[in-house]
């Protein structure tokens, strides 16, 4: 089955470039665009597509609202936000990723990154694995006090703490279990279970959630 996009980005251009590169792959389907925030609501909510990819500064309704108003309508719906920036340590990002955004691409990003950002985040995963979203991460949380813990939090067995440790790092199921020694499928099941316990919408949030509340501190690559 193809992956529905919607484009929102306030320039022409932009949205012809993308919809170009992604419309030539044979299982990549632009669905939609939008010029604003408010546009890119109404049609999300109409087309129901796998990923949208999202502009921060937007006319009437920025890209932060946008994408809060999106995944807040329904955590169980199938889409995933992917933000789009021109600026690779933007404050608005941090927040959008906090809102339920799976990952963020720079606009000149190459295009086979923006084909494989949007394959990533339609196959239901978080677009983690740069090490500038790492950093951007680190940048905020480190001037924010620390979040209380979360209830879920003391929920999780020894076992799954330890894989959202390292999901916390930003490395993908496959990393994880080299590192456990286990088989990727038990480590999907901990990720989800732990995605559930915690009341995250996806490893994005979980990232984010992990920082706050100081399980990974900023500056270390490797859990506590």
């Amino acid at each position: 089955m193809s992956i529905r996009v919607v484009i929102a980005d306030d320039q022409q251009l932009i949205r012809d470039g993308f919809r170009m590169i992604l419309g030539s792959e044979p299982d990549i389907d632009v669905v939609g665009e939008a010029t604003n925030g408010a546009e890119a609501v109404a049609i999300t909510r109409e087309l129901m597509p796998d990923v949208v990819l999202m502009d921060i500064r937007m006319p009437e309704l920025d890209g932060i609202e946008a994408t809060r108003r999106i995944l807040a309508r329904d955590r169980d719906n199938r889409t995933s936000v992917l933000i789009l920036t021109t600026f690779d340590l933007d404050e608005y990002v941090y927040d959008a990723l906090l809102a339920g955004a799976s990952g963020f691409l720079l606009k000149d990003v190459p295009k086979h990154q923006l084909i494989a950002g949007v394959r990533t985040v339609g196959a239901g995963d978080a677009l983690l694995a740069p090490s500038i979203t790492r950093r951007l991460i680190e940048e905020f949380t480190a001037t924010r006090a620390p979040a209380n813990t979360p209830p879920g939090l003391d929920e999780l067995t020894p076992r799954e703490l330890e894989v959202f440790r390292l999901l916390a790092t930003g490395i993908n199921n496959a990393e994880i279990a080299q590192r456990l020694v286990v088989g990727e499928t038990t480590i999907k099941t901990h990720v989800t279970r732990i995605l559930m316990k915690l009341g995250v919408r996806d490893r994005g949030q979980a990232v984010v959630l992990a920082y706050e509340t100081g399980l990974i501190t900023p500056g270390r690559t490797t859990p506590k």
